[in-house]
């Protein structure tokens, strides 16, 4: 009787002890350059308004998966879809997948650079078709709270990738 009353005290005890411990925050060492870069790019939720090649076009971006990505959405006048962007850390590695209105998935690697100002996503590799338009790479540069630039690199119908000018961004709320 005496062993069936201390295991149920120890069952007991565990069951409350348990859900407390798992709930506990874990102990973090140093960020990973990847997670700095991550966190910098979170400042930019809210709404922007700006211009691109153009065309007047809004920017939404938000934190989702409770901190652990970020959607971007680009809406643009003249523009049939609006292509989404999600950005992430995996492992140690800062990760951007790109859903293209033209079909494609191009992955690229971020890093933040020495003035932590902006972070470059250089291509990796592509689901689907990149014949007609590819996004090979983007470039995110933070001027002050209230502002950034977004500079995209392209290439079309296979052609050599270019840089388009940058899309001055405001932030509207």
């Amino acid at each position: 009787m005496r062993k069936l009353t201390l295991l149920i005290i120890l069952v007991a005890t565990a069951a409350v002890a348990l859900p407390q411990q798992m709930q506990m925050p874990k102990a973090s060492g140093p960020q990973s350059d990847a997670q700095k870069a991550f966190e910098k790019l979170k400042t930019l939720a809210g709404s922007w308004e700006g211009t691109y090649m153009g065309m007047s076009g809004k920017i939404t971006i938000r934190v989702t998966s409770t901190g652990n990505a970020i959607l971007h959405e680009m809406t643009a006048s003249g523009r049939p879809d609006d292509p989404i962007t999600m950005i992430y850390v995996d492992g140690d590695r800062l990760l951007l997948t790109h859903f293209c209105d033209s079909g494609n998935r191009p992955r690229m690697q971020g890093k933040l650079s020495p003035d932590g100002n902006t972070v470059t996503f250089d291509f990796l590799d592509v689901s689907g078709s990149a014949e007609k338009f590819l996004m090979h790479d983007v470039m995110f540069t933070m001027v002050d709270a209230d502002h950034h630039i977004e500079a995209f690199t392209y290439s079309v119908n296979g052609k050599p990738p270019f840089r388009a000018p940058g899309m001055q961004l405001q932030r509207t709320k």
